[in-house]
This record gives structure tokens, sequence and C-alpha cells, in this order.
């Protein structure tokens, strides 16, 4: 007669093998989702510092552009302004104010002393230099008492 004691040992072995095997499929499949959690959490963390940093350039042109338009008499020329905000970046705010040749309204009047106001601002990011606009005209006698 047989003994049952061999059977059981073989598959108690078995069983233990098939622990080992699970359990490292389980830390494989863990490192795989913890891997992809970890690259999603950076590419999320870049994408928040890259909008701000386009609020920040966006409301700095907007401001550039107001100040610009607030002056009662506007000359042409360009100005540039360093941003303390952005000197990381060296980030420089150019105004640039130029008087349009004479052109006709909807009415047929002649508009004279019609200005367009450019705001660029210039910056050096990720090894290359960067720029974004902002542009406007204005009637200029609109804003004369």
């Amino acid at each position: 007669m047989k003994s049952a004691l061999p059977d059981r040992r073989i598959r108690r072995r078995a069983a233990r093998g098939f622990l080992l095997m699970e359990v490292i499929l389980a830390l494989g499949i863990f490192g795989i989702a913890a891997t992809a959690f970890a690259v999603a959490l950076q590419k999320t963390a870049d994408l928040a510092t890259l909008t701000q940093r386009e609020l920040t350039t966006t409301r700095l042109l907007q401001s550039a552009l107001a100040e610009a338009m607030s002056y009662p008499v506007l000359e042409e020329g360009t100005t540039s302004v360093a941003v303390e905000e952005m000197a990381e970046h060296g980030m420089e705010i150019e105004t640039t104010v130029e008087l349009l040749p004479e052109m006709e309204n909807e009415d047929g009047q002649m508009l004279q002393e019609m200005y367009r106001i450019e705001v660029a601002a210039r910056w050096f990011e990720n090894g290359a230099p960067q720029e974004q606009l902002a542009e406007t005209w204005r009637y200029s006698r609109l804003y004369q008492p």
C-alpha cells in the first residue's frame, strides 16, 4: 500500500511555488502602476507650471497694454522694461506705438491719428527665446477733451 504523505509534500511545494509566483506578479503589476502614477503626477506638475507662467505673462501683457492705452497723448516709439516678477527667465516687455496711415470708417469719415499699440513679452526658456504678443488700435481723438 502506498502512503499519501509524499503526495501531500508535493502539493504543498507546488502551492508554495504558486504563492511565490503570485506575489512576484503582484509586485510587478504594482511597480508598473506606481511608475505610471509617478509619471502622470510629473506631467501634471509640468503642465501646472506652464499654465501659471502663461497666465502671469498674459496678465503682464494686459497690464502693459492698459498702461499704454491710458496715456492721454500717444507718442510714436518703442520702450522696453525688464520685469522683476519674471527675472529668472529674463523677461522684458517691449511697447511699440506707431501712427497708422489715414483710414476711412464705415460712414466714410477720415480717421486721423489712429495708432497701433503692440506689447511684446520676450524671455528665454528651455534653451530657446520665447515671445508673446498683444496688440490694439486706438483713435487718439476719442480721448482728447
